[in-house]
């Protein structure tokens, strides 16, 4: 997954600003049920001080090893179009990761979230205990990273970790599919900016700061032939016909 993720939000990229929504969903019984514990026991060994090897060097190479699976989900935050996460049955430590990486969360009726990393002896290291906290609060991610409880669906909707809970996995599936196809109706530019700004938001500064931002964004995308579709959609009473994001040819 660390190596095929990024390869897929490259061919997204690559589409040529075709792509106006994503939505990731997982197969099986289950969104994501966390990491191989036999992966993480042999990865952990691999690190136990070795005679000739310099452990300084051991704990850089890790280093690395952990910024690349960062980076594997930060990627999704790097595409101009949303990702929705439709998520069923255990989304359990890196599926928490995963899940709040994208920018909108639909939950089916027995999904369970559940911040897994302290009870196999991990502070969790690949976005959750940075993204978390915006989505939910500070307190219930504390909560939710310290205990390792599971969090039903109710409760995700509750807390705003997820939008939507739905009765079962099909009935979530629908709906998410609908909701990407309202999203990508809409002016591309205008999601990729909204997007844009709502992570700088996330990210960095104040109000001033993220409100100079915005304008600096909307001055070099205001004149733009969507506008005049929208404007020309309300009148006429249909539907706005946008064109994709393609890159000009240089």
């Amino acid at each position: 997954m660390w190596a095929e993720l990024p390869r897929v939000v490259d061919e997204v990229l690559a589409a040529d600003g075709d792509v106006r929504c994503v939505l990731l969903a997982g197969e099986g019984r289950a969104f994501c049920a966390g990491i191989d514990l036999a992966h993480l026991a042999q990865t952990g060994a691999q690190q136990a001080p070795r005679e000739g090897v310099d452990g300084a060097r051991q704990r850089e190479e890790l280093r690395r090893n952990i910024l690349r699976m960062q980076d594997a989900f930060t990627s999704l935050e790097r595409l101009h179009c949303p990702v929705v996460a439709a998520v069923h049955g255990a989304c359990y430590g890196a599926g928490v990761d995963l899940a709040t990486a994208a920018d909108v969360r639909v939950c089916s009726a027995d999904a369970r979230f559940c911040v897994k990393e302290v009870d196999v002896g991990l502070a969790a290291d690949v976005g959750t205990l940075q993204r978390l906290p915006s989505i939910v609060g500070h307190g219930v991610a504390t909560e939710m990273s310290l205990t390792a409880r599971v969090v039903g669906a109710e409760e995700a909707v509750a807390t705003g970790l997820c939008s939507r809970a739905h009765p079962d996995a099909t009935a979530m599936l629908v709906a998410a599919r609908k909701l990407c196809a309202s999203i990508a109706a809409k002016s591309p530019l205008a999601v990729a900016g909204t997007k844009r700004v709502l992570l700088r938001v996330r990210d960095s500064g104040s109000v001033a700061d993220n409100l100079d931002y915005v304008a600096t964004w909307n001055a070099a995308q205001l004149i733009t032939e969507d506008v005049v579709e929208a404007a020309a959609a309300a009148r006429e009473r249909r539907r706005p016909v946008y064109k994709g994001l393609r890159r000009s040819k240089l």
